[in-house]
């Protein structure tokens, strides 16, 4: 079983489908575009309406875009089918006028359509539209991409792509990796997956902030309504929490990480002394680190 079969299963020709597995080159981008696919889908699709001017051109003779991510190597894990509408030219000022495709250049680097490509004046922006073809697949269909896989959009008639997987759950859910491990930036904090969410307001913890201009640091506490998911979006939204030694400083230049989980029904001035034990042992209190004297 491969592409081709399903396609034919749904009434669509082969010869009419552009199967795109998507590799951003920005690191930032590459890395969350599993998430951009699964809880932005907007931001995802204005990510694929514009290409490049080979892929454009064969997009331009396509009634139906495969969507796919770049899964491990050798592979392509399942976005949606697209069906293809009207292209209409954008100039480089319309492009930048959209505000999805704003987001994915300011918050995760992508170069779009950048002034080294001063050979075009302009751009196509497909309209297209998610079909219901293989819906509950999204995520969970793993199929095989034919060598080389730098050749990133092939016609699917023209090409065997067998089908080797399909999963119980969605591999576009980022799972949270082990508390020890978490290391985030600041940017990162505004941006978490939505299945990091309800581990993190379940999570009472003792956090440190690292600031790398200086090697600095602040330890903190996270307990309450929402704990350290609560906590951390106050940062995610002041960049200082409010903290009077971090006022002045680029949240920018912060990293974000667990020192300690502890009992969800720990008592708050319990939390509160532990805390006090790791500012001690860090020696994070002004003016060796970034916290207050209390």
């Amino acid at each position: 079983m491969d592409l081709n079969n399903l396609l034919r299963v749904k009434d669509m020709n082969p010869q009419h489908v552009l199967v795109l597995r998507h590799t951003p080159k920005e690191p930032m981008l590459r890395r969350k575009l599993p998430q951009l696919a699964a809880e932005k889908p907007a931001v995802f699709n204005a990510y694929q309406q514009t290409q490049g001017p080979e892929v454009e051109k064969a997009m331009q003779r396509a009634k139906y875009v495969a969507s796919f991510i770049g899964h491990e190597a050798g592979r392509a894990l399942f976005v949606g089918i697209y069906a293809v509408g009207q292209a209409q030219p954008f100039t480089r000022e319309q492009y930048w006028n959209v505000p999805a495709l704003l987001e994915l250049g300011n918050k995760y680097g992508m170069k779009g359509f950048c002034p080294e490509e001063e050979n075009r004046s302009s751009i196509l922006w497909f309209d297209l539209s998610l079909t219901e073809h293989y819906a509950p697949w999204k995520g969970k269909l793993i199929i095989k991409w034919p060598p080389p896989e730098i050749r990133w959009f092939r016609w699917s008639d023209r090409n065997e792509m067998l089908i080797l997987a399909i999963l119980r759950e969605s591999e576009l859910e980022e799972t949270i990796p082990n508390w020890k491990k978490l290391d985030l930036t600041w940017q990162e904090l505004s941006d978490l997956p939505r299945s990091w969410e309800d581990a993190l307001r379940q999570w009472r913890a003792i956090y440190y902030i690292f600031d790398k201009t200086d090697g600095k640091g602040y330890v903190g506490s996270a307990y309450g309504d929402e704990n350290l998911l609560g906590r951390w979006r106050n940062y995610a939204k002041s960049g200082h929490g409010t903290n009077t030694l971090l006022l002045d400083r680029d949240p920018q230049n912060f990293l974000f990480t667990i020192l300690e989980r502890v009992s969800p029904d720990l008592d708050g001035d319990d939390v509160i002394r532990l805390e006090s034990t790791w500012k001690d042992r860090l020696h994070t209190r002004a003016p060796s680190g970034l916290n207050g004297n209390s």
